[in-house]
């Protein structure tokens, strides 16, 4: 039986909280709206610690009710309320509570394969796209620079539209990055517009990890995690590619080679 909030509730204040990252890192959780990532939580297995609700939202969302069912509390508050809670222009009267997985980046890089490092991008927009292409191509997980967008804000949740569930992420500093690399054995390619081609850059490495910088201001002080530089050759004018593409392409790129791998391999 759902339980019903007022709008002075101390749970209230505790999940406006979950708006700023203080708030996330003291109570290791975080939010997320909508029936959409509702229900990416619930397929991902992600543990939803509790949800906030509408009374007519939760009559119309299958995933909303079968959380119910299956025991996580749900807490009942007016659209005023609500409101209070949410951080879009129209809300949608459900709000998911989850827990923030405590994830390493040695806990990432232990495994072979693929991984993404995104330097210090403040755009949460670029962040969530970059987390969707990572689980796209198959990541390890990402790594993300702790002076950068915070993984867990509503605007990088939304973007990265449900593959935040699934990813293991951690964050990070330059010195550990490249200290957890070479514990690995892992290749740090950083993405600049005056390295290498990249197809040379990482063919044939079996650990690569495959590192964001800012489009204008570059890699910055995350050059120093890295072993190589390149470039993705470009053949029209355009001086440079937006954050989030050029992390995609480089990623897809990784995949693809490593299939051509596999296929030339005896």
């Amino acid at each position: 039986m759902p339980t019903v909030l007022g709008a002075h509730a101390p749970r209230i204040g505790l999940v406006r909280a979950l708006l700023t990252p203080k708030g996330r890192r003291e109570q290791k959780r975080f939010i997320f709206e909508g029936a959409t990532l509702l229900g990416e939580a619930r397929r991902s297995g992600h543990t939803i610690v509790a949800l906030i609700a509408t009374v007519s939202a939760l009559e119309a969302c299958a995933d909303a009710r079968a959380l119910e069912g299956e025991g996580t509390p749900v807490y009942l508050v007016d659209e005023r309320t609500f409101a209070k809670l949410s951080d879009v222009q129209t809300p949608t009267g459900l709000l998911g509570i989850a827990a923030i997985p405590q994830t390493g980046v040695a806990d990432i890089l232990c495994r072979s394969g693929l991984a993404l490092a995104i330097a210090d991008l403040s755009d949460p927009g670029n962040v969530g796209t970059l987390l969707r292409s990572a689980e796209a191509f198959s990541a390890t997980g990402a790594i993300l620079g702790r002076n950068g967008a915070d993984p867990y804000q509503p605007k990088v949740v939304r973007a990265a539209m449900g593959s935040l569930f699934r990813l293991p992420i951690a964050r990070t500093d330059p010195q550990e990055l490249a200290a957890a690399a070479k514990s690995a054995g892992s290749l740090v390619v950083g993405l600049d517009s005056d390295g290498e081609p990249l197809e040379d850059a990482i063919m044939g490495t079996d650990r690569l990890v495959i590192l964001v910088g800012h489009e204008r201001a570059g890699l910055g002080p995350w050059a120093a995690a890295c072993s190589r530089v390149a470039r993705i050759p470009m053949r029209g004018p355009a001086e440079s590619l937006n954050a989030a593409i050029a992390g995609s392409i480089a990623l897809y790129e990784a995949t693809r080679l490593k299939a051509v791998k596999r296929v030339l391999t005896p």
